[in-house]
């Protein structure tokens, strides 16, 4: 789908954000053990671009991925790792609001949700504050093929209820299977391409 993945830049403030041409930005928050470095990987196409770790609140700093020269996938830190320091759980809450805020490229914030679990407290408190900043939500249900089909509705309808979400703003997906990451994709390169 791709044809050029490349890491740009682990950053832990603004100073060191890469965009300086302005390009499209689609960043990736959930917690710790949500998925995310597996769910960017597999959108991609490639096996290693975000590390993946089994060991929770591994990713520390801000990933910059730039695609085809025509956008940025921005992977964050977990958050709701217990195990993390106080300080540098604060720290963290600093550089990502320093991201989130007064950010012209950022054109969609994924919300990575845990299908099987459901929203979290964690999740719920960041859906609040991601809507506090007035800013262009989507959520996506990760790992979906751990859940039985028939429960697949069932999961999709709390994560509706909890996060107060409506039916075209989730996008349920494996990174194992693929599936519904043609839907996330096409919501990037209709940002991108708006006339497409």
């Amino acid at each position: 789908m791709f044809d050029k993945c490349e890491y740009i830049i682990s950053a832990v403030g603004k100073e060191q954000f890469p965009n300086t041409n302005k390009l499209a930005e689609f960043v990736f928050l959930g917690r710790s053990n949500v998925g995310k470095s597996s769910f960017i990987n597999a959108l991609s196409q490639r096996k290693m671009l975000a590390r993946t770790s089994s060991k929770p609140g591994k990713t520390q700093t801000i990933n910059f991925f730039l695609i085809d020269e025509a956008f940025y996938l921005v992977d964050v830190p977990g958050y709701g790792y217990a195990n993390r320091s106080r300080d540098s759980r604060l720290n963290y809450g600093e550089y990502i609001e320093a991201y989130l805020t007064d950010n012209s490229n950022l054109k969609i914030v994924f919300l990575l949700v845990d299908t099987k679990v459901g929203p979290t407290n964690d999740d719920v408190l960041m859906m609040n504050y991601l809507r506090h900043l007035a800013l262009n939500i989507v959520v996506i249900g990760t790992k979906a093929d751990k859940v039985g089909t028939t429960m697949l509705a069932k999961q999709k309808a709390l994560i509706k209820q909890l996060l107060i979400v409506n039916d075209k703003d989730i996008i349920l997906t494996s990174a194992a299977t693929k599936y519904g990451l043609d839907k996330v994709i096409g919501l990037l390169l209709k940002q991108i391409n708006p006339s497409n």
